[in-house]
């Protein structure tokens, strides 16, 4: 989960002053606070989100939806503080939370099933899930089906309903930054990140603009916990990722002694929630669902609870991205 996907537009400044509301939140999680679980609402059985009939806004989901109770989520639940797994195997973060509280207004359960992020849409145009959401970021390529390595079509594309804003963030070992202050310093240097990442695709672009003798080695993991060992260990200069994900690594990791962020915020753009072109009627009963939690003020809770909140939106957006 970082802003994971295609390339995005926008410049953003940075959010240094979130980080302190990300160290808070990591202390509340060690200590037992985070209360997403498998066990409770999105994840799990358990407490959930009452009755069907009793829920305000069930009557906008598609019959087989509300009948099942469930909607089924594809994530890649390694990616903190916006989907992970906790110590006891849980699954918590901002999109579990979100879940939580959109599933109260629907009358379902969202259930988050692992995967792949690379995988998740083709798992979604499958049928295995029925939305995708982790930390996606909404593109235009994305919603046509256009692959963005190779510019041909792969897919029918899909909707998002967009809830998040967040931009990309380059890390370095606590004090050894190496004079890194942007993506042209990565130059001669290593850079580690998550494979289909819009942080893979800003390097990529940073390795063509490179001078000769100088070049950019990147290294792309599964997923952002091997990137950050690998780092960790000495294997790279640099790591890259959303700016949530990346502040939340270096408030975290090491009790806050192994990264230090460098540089400001790149690339702002919306995260957004994946459903099938076909299935306008889950989209909107989303849409709606992210209304009325924002209105009603659980999102800002949420976000609050994490240390994002500079990433709210005021309204859920369809297919805002760029």
């Amino acid at each position: 989960m970082t802003a994971r996907s295609t390339r995005r537009t926008t410049a953003a400044h940075s959010r240094i002053a979130a980080v302190g509301a990300i160290a808070v939140a990591g202390a509340l999680l060690l200590t037992g606070c985070g209360d997403q679980t498998e066990k409770k609402g999105s994840s799990g059985e358990g407490e959930g989100t009452g009755s069907v009939s009793a829920a305000p806004l069930a009557e906008k989901l598609p019959s087989a939806i509300r009948d099942k109770g469930v909607i089924k989520v594809g994530s890649d639940i390694a990616y903190a503080p916006v989907e992970f797994k906790d110590g006891s195997g849980d699954t918590v973060g901002i999109d579990p939370d979100l879940a939580d509280a959109m599933g109260k207004q629907l009358g379902v359960r969202f259930e988050f099933e692992n995967g792949t992020f690379d995988t998740l849409i083709t798992g979604l145009r499958s049928g295995r899930y029925d939305i995708a959401m982790s930390a996606m970021t909404d593109t235009k390529d994305r919603q046509e089906g256009i692959d963005s390595d190779t510019g041909k079509k792969v897919g029918e594309g899909v909707d998002f309903v967009d809830y998040f804003t967040a931009g990309v963030s380059i890390y370095t070992k606590k004090g050894d930054d190496q004079g890194i202050k942007g993506w042209s310093d990565l130059c001669g240097k290593k850079v580690v990140l998550q494979r289909g990442t819009v942080s893979e695709d800003l390097a990529k672009e940073q390795a063509e603009k490179c001078p000769k003798g100088k070049k950019l080695s990147i290294e792309a993991f599964d997923n952002d916990q091997q990137a950050q060992t690998r780092l960790r260990a000495g294997g790279a200069d640099a790591g890259s990722a959303d700016f949530p994900v990346a502040a939340y690594s270096v408030k975290t990791s090491g009790g806050g002694k192994d990264f230090e962020l460098v540089g400001e915020q790149v690339e702002a753009a919306p995260y957004g929630i994946a459903v099938g072109k076909d299935n306008t009627e889950l989209r909107d009963a989303l849409k709606a669902a992210m209304d009325a939690i924002i209105k009603n003020g659980e999102y800002k809770k949420v976000l609050d609870k994490w240390g994002v909140a500079e990433g709210a939106v005021t309204e859920a957006t369809i297919n805002g991205g760029k």
